[in-house]
C-alpha cells in the first residue's frame, strides 16, 4: 500500500493530465499501463491550443463534407484535425497548472458572454492547393479580443504565456491536395450552407509535445512480440511514427511508440493503418457563447429487450421448477428485480438484455466524451427503460449525481400494450432496492390509470 501511494504521489498529475481529469480510475489506468515508459519521470509539459468548434446544423454540413471529400479524393491534410477556427497557438503549460488553466477559460468565456456575434459569418475562400471559410474582418477583431482576454487569465491564474492567432481566422476545409482534385472539392465546399444555425464552442485540446511531428498509426490486429525489441500491438491503441527517427528495419517494419503504454519498438507495418493527429489528442473543456442558455432536450429509446431477442415467453425459458429465475443464456441478465408483483409481470414488463445495457452504457460514454452534461432524467416505468436510463448515467459517470424520474405518462401504452390493461410496473422503492439509480421522493405529474397490484404504481398525480 505504501509503495501504491508513493506512484501516486509523483505521477497522479501527469496521469490525470492525459486523461482530461475525468475520474480516479481513468488516471489509475493510465499510471498502470505506463509503470515502464522511460519517460513517465520526464517533467516536460504537454502542449494545449485554443479552437471555436462548429455545433448544431452548420457542423452536420461539415462533417457531410468531411467525409464526402475523404471519399471522393482521398484524405489530405485538412483531414488530421476536425473542423475549428484556431483562437490561440500551441502553448506549454505544466501538469500541475491544468486548473487553474480551465479556470482561465471558463473566465474568460463568462465576461464575454452575450458579447460574441451570431450568427459568425463565414466566407468561402478556394484556390487550387487551398479552401477555406474566412471570418468577416471585423467580426474577426472582435475573436482576437477574445483569445487576448483568454491569454491574460491565462497568465494571471495558471503562469501560461498564450500567443492569441494573428493571421486572419478561418476554418479550413481542404489543403495540399492533387490539383485535379481542385473541381470536386469546391463543388462540394460550395454545398456547405455556411449561414446554417450554428453555436461555436470554446474548447481546450492539449498533445504530447514529443509526437507533435510524427504519423499517427491506428493498431487495427493485436500482435504478440516475437524478439525483445519488437512492440506488442493492442487493437484500438495508436501509434507514433517519426520518418526522422526511424531506425534501420527490414522491410515491413517500421519503428514506432506507443501512446497506451509509451513504450517503444518495432511491429509490422501491415497491423496498422493512417490515423487522424486529433484522434490522439486529450479533451480538457469546452465554454459556449451562445448569447443566451439553450435548453436541451434528449429523447433516447431503450435499449435491446428480452422478450424481442428470446421471444415472448422468455420467462419460461430461465425459470427452475421452483419458478425462481435462472438465466440460460450469457445476454440474459444475471438476475431480475425483486418486487411484490406476481412472477409473470415481467412478461409484461421485460427488462433489457445484456447487450441492451451494454448499448445504454455506450451512449453515456459518448455523451460524456463530447462533454453533455445534463440536470434531469425522466424515464417511463417500464423496467427496460429505467434500466436503460441508469445504464446511460453510469456510462457518463453520473449514477451517484443524478436519479431518475419516474414518470408513467411516457408510457406508449396505445402501441405495446393490447386491450385495457397496462402493466403492474415496478415501484420505485422496489426499483431503488434493486440498485438502480431511481429518485423514490418524485411526485409524477401525469394523470394515468394502471392496474392496482401488490405495491405498484397506481392512479396518481400532482
Amino acid at each position: 500500500m505504501l509503495i501504491i501511494l508513493k506512484i501516486c504521489s509523483l505521477y497522479r498529475l501527469k496521469a490525470l493530465a492525459s486523461t482530461a481529469g475525468r475520474s480516479v480510475q481513468l488516471a489509475c489506468d493510465w499510471l498502470f499501463s505506463h509503470l515502464d515508459d522511460p519517460f513517465l519521470d520526464d517533467p516536460l509539459p504537454r502542449e494545449y491550443v485554443l479552437y471555436l468548434r462548429p455545433s448544431g446544423p452548420l457542423q452536420n454540413q461539415l462533417s457531410h463534407f468531411w467525409q464526402q471529400s475523404r471519399l471522393t479524393c482521398g484524405k489530405n491534410k485538412a483531414h488530421n484535425i476536425f473542423p475549428h477556427i484556431t483562437l490561440c497557438q500551441f502553448f506549454m503549460c505544466p501538469d500541475n497548472k491544468l486548473v487553474a488553466l480551465c479556470e482561465a477559460l471558463q473566465s474568460a468565456v463568462n465576461q464575454w458572454r452575450g458579447r460574441f456575434p451570431s450568427p459568425l459569418p463565414l466566407e468561402l475562400y478556394t484556390s487550387t492547393n487551398f479552401i477555406g471559410l474566412f471570418v468577416e474582418e471585423q467580426v474577426a477583431e472582435t475573436l482576437k479580443k477574445f483569445a487576448a482576454d483568454f491569454a491574460v487569465e491565462a497568465a494571471a491564474k495558471a503562469d501560461v504565456h498564450v500567443e492569441p492567432h494573428k493571421k486572419q481566422l478561418h476554418l479550413t476545409l481542404a489543403y495540399h491536395f492533387p490539383t485535379n482534385h481542385y473541381s470536386i472539392l469546391e463543388k462540394l465546399a460550395r454545398g456547405i450552407e455556411v449561414k446554417l444555425g450554428c453555436d461555436w464552442l470554446a474548447t481546450l485540446f492539449s498533445r504530447d509535445i514529443r509526437f507533435a511531428n510524427h504519423e499517427t498509426l491506428r493498431v487495427m490486429y493485436p500482435y504478440t512480440p516475437q524478439n525483445d525489441d519488437e512492440l506488442e500491438l493492442v487493437p484500438g491503441d495508436f501509434i507514433f511514427t517519426s520518418t526522422v527517427e526511424q531506425v534501420s528495419t527490414s522491410e515491413g517494419w517500421v519503428y514506432g511508440t506507443s501512446l497506451g503504454t509509451g513504450i517503444s519498438g518495432l511491429l509490422p507495418e501491415n497491423y496498422v493503418s493512417p490515423a487522424d493527429e486529433s484522434d490522439t489528442w486529450v479533451f480538457h473543456g469546452v465554454a459556449r457563447r451562445s448569447r443566451t442558455p439553450k435548453r436541451t432536450l434528449f429523447v433516447c429509446r431503450h435499449g435491446e429487450r428480452m422478450d424481442v431477442v428470446f421471444g415472448k415467453h422468455w420467462l419460461s425459458q430461465c425459470s427452475d421448477s421452483k419458478g425462481r429465475y435462472v438465466r440460460s443464456n450469457l445476454n440474459m441478465p444475471a438476475a431480475l428485480p425483486a418486487w411484490g408483483g406476481a412472477h409473470r409481470d415481467y412478461e409484461m414488463d421485460a427488462p433489457i438484455t445484456v447487450v441492451g445495457a451494454t448499448q445504454a452504457k455506450i451512449v453515456g460514454e459518448a455523451m460524456l466524451e463530447s462533454n453533455t452534461t445534463i440536470d434531469f432524467v425522466y424515464c417511463s416505468p417500464s423496467l427496460r427503460c429505467v434500466q436503460t436510463a441508469h445504464e446511460i448515467l453510469r456510462g457518463m459517470q453520473q449514477d451517484g449525481r443524478i436519479s431518475i424520474r419516474v414518470e408513467p405518462g411516457l408510457f406508449e401504452w396505445t402501441k405495446w400494450v393490447s386491450g385495457t390493461s397496462l402493466p403492474a410496473w415496478i415501484p420505485p422503492i422496489d426499483l431503488a432496492a434493486a440498485n438502480l439509480n431511481v429518485d423514490t421522493t418524485y411526485r409524477f405529474h401525469t394523470w394515468v390509470c394502471v392496474p392496482v397490484r401488490s405495491r405498484g404504481i397506481q392512479e396518481s398525480g400532482s
